[in-house]
């Protein structure tokens, strides 16, 4: 550590997402308004801001309202105000059946919202945060954390660059740097590495329920000037998932002639052979889909794991030397299916909460106070009338649980004197292959469904090849040994990106890692079932390069 280039700032902030970069606008903010000298860093580990931003994405603006009041003046790239909001029951591949308004939940409800590329929102957020003072770094991954001599967070080191896959040092080696601050945010996104140790380290969630999350997956398409219809919204639920998985489609038409479609598929599904990647290429053929795709091009592809387990699965969120932000930290809202809004919440919240700290002689380490900061503000209020909307779900199948929602939400606005928890993490789901039929799978037509490669290509993914693996395994022999016999090894299917492979060699099965494929979206992180992977982070730069995700 002693040979590392060492740079100090008051606050160092790891992700350049909305909550990140909301913490970074609204320090620079008040040290703008109380004339105040801060410095603030922020690092990002994609190529660009925005680089590997993935959501659907239906802004709820009330965050963006309280940061920029003007922000319409400013040029924020929400151009598309939701015209039209449908759910659909599809009840079968060929059949569906239109929700009336009243029989959703009102949480769902869209009206007010916008249409959004997330990715754009999050370049214009750095623009603003650049404009204030703070110092932007894409391209730099924060690799480790970093303590002081009491054991506290110091700030972050980020990423070597030019190791060779042995961890040798190529030419044009450079040592990644110590950067150091009296705070450091962590605003990572879902399951973030350094978010993971934390919590662990810390042990942040030792009394609260084990997150639980989705894998989003998202597709954005150009389609004839003719079938856009902007700001038109469409949710599904039912079909193709059924009683397999729980989760939900979604069809939005953007500005320009685009439509983004996606579907989430909860990661506590039991059936190892289940792959949430061809359910999705399924999905897409669904008549009320497929009109909306009618000669249109697809254009690109990303994935992205969702945490949703709400306010019973929150950790603390402060620890010595800082604070866990936003998705890092779970803080979406899933009875609205949306946590730009929350997550830039959590950041304002963050920012206020260590620019007072700042001003004192003598700081505190942990700011432990900020977990009543948050249970105060509209998120935790948002968050504890959502406490159910996942837990019921998982326990009463989406049928009856979304029942129990719509009372819960409609009639007794989150009230109800009830506290359902799921105390099984999603990993631990998984259920053997001897117990499961593996679905059929159709090959894809090359029109509306396609293979993992191809959508790999779209995501403009791209990995410095000699690099040491990112995806490490805890013991290298699970995989074929413990997870083939007794799940049929569910990497191979769970993953959207087709990183790992199964492959026969001389009478012998391989484990085959394709990390340069990896789009970072965590998923094996979650839900390997015997938690035998660990993502951790690549080069600076690497991964996906999504232009408006």
């Amino acid at each position: 550590m002693s040979n590392r280039e060492v740079m100090e700032f008051d606050v160092v902030i790891v992700g350049g997402g909305p909550a990140g970069l909301s913490a970074a606008c609204r320090i620079m903010q008040r040290a703008q308004a109380e004339e105040k000298e801060i410095t603030v860093c922020l690092v990002e580990k994609g190529s660009e801001i925005g680089a590997h931003i993935v959501s659907g994405a239906v802004i709820d603006s009330l965050a963006l309202d309280e940061l920029f009041p003007d922000w319409q003046e400013k040029g924020a790239p929400l151009n598309t105000k939701v015209t039209t909001d449908e759910l659909f029951w599809l009840r079968s591949e060929e059949t569906s059946r239109a929700l009336s308004h009243w029989m959703v939940p009102k949480t769902l409800h869209n009206d007010g919202n916008y249409v959004i590329s997330l990715g754009n929102l999050s370049r214009w957020l750095a623009e603003q945060a650049e404009a204030l003072g703070v110092e932007v770094f894409p391209g730099f991954s924060a690799a480790h954390l970093a303590f002081d001599a009491q054991g506290n967070v110091e700030g972050i080191v980020t990423g070597d660059m030019g190791r060779s896959a042995n961890g040798s040092e190529k030419d044009g080696f450079m040592a990644g740097m110590l950067l150091k601050a009296k705070y450091t945010l962590f605003a990572e996104g879902c399951r973030g590495h350094l978010g993971k140790a934390l919590i662990a380290q810390f042990e942040l969630d030792k009394h609260q329920a084990p997150q639980h999350y989705g894998l989003g997956i998202k597709e954005l398409w150009d389609v004839p000037a003719g079938q856009s219809k902007p700001g038109a919204v469409i949710h599904t639920a039912g079909w193709p998932l059924g009683s397999e998985a729980g989760g939900g489609g979604f069809l939005y038409h953007l500005e320009n002639n685009q439509v983004v479609v996606g579907l989430i598929v909860d990661l506590n599904y039991k059936n190892p052979y289940l792959s949430p990647y061809d359910e999705f290429q399924k999905y897409k053929h669904h008549p009320l889909i497929a009109e909306h795709l009618k000669g249109a091009k697809r254009v690109s592809y990303g994935a992205r794991a969702i945490a949703k387990g709400g306010w019973s699965s929150l950790p603390k969120m402060s620890f010595p030397g800082g604070l866990v932000i936003g998705c890092d930290a779970g803080t979406l809202n899933p009875a609205k299916i949306k946590g730009t809004h929350t997550a830039m919440k959590s950041g304002m919240l963050a920012a206020d909460t260590i620019f007072d700290a700042l001003q004192q002689d003598n700081a505190p380490a942990e700011l432990s106070h900020f977990d009543t900061v948050i249970r105060d503000s509209w998120l935790g209020k948002e968050l504890k009338e959502a406490r159910n909307f996942v837990p019921v779900m998982h326990k009463l199948g989406t049928f009856w649980g979304g029942a129990y929602n719509w009372l819960d939400q409609n009639v007794f606005s989150g009230a109800l004197p009830f506290t359902f928890n799921d105390m099984t993490p999603d990993h631990a789901s998984m259920e053997l292959a001897d117990k499961h039929v593996a679905p059929v799978y159709k090959k894809p037509d090359g029109v509306l469904s396609f293979d993992k490669l191809s959508s790999v290509f779209l995501s403009n993914t791209n990995h410095e090849e000699d690099q040491p693996c990112h995806l490490t395994l805890k013991d290298a022999r699970i995989p074929i040994q413990s997870n083939l016999p007794k799940f049929a090894e569910p990497a191979q299917r769970y993953c959207p990106a087709g990183v790992y492979e199964v492959i026969e060699s001389n009478n012998e099965s391989i484990f085959k890692i394709n990390s340069q494929n990896c789009i970072h979206c965590k998923t094996c992180d979650i839900k390997d079932p015997a938690q035998n992977i660990t993502w951790v982070t690549p080069e600076g730069a690497g991964g996906p390069n999504y232009p408006n995700m």
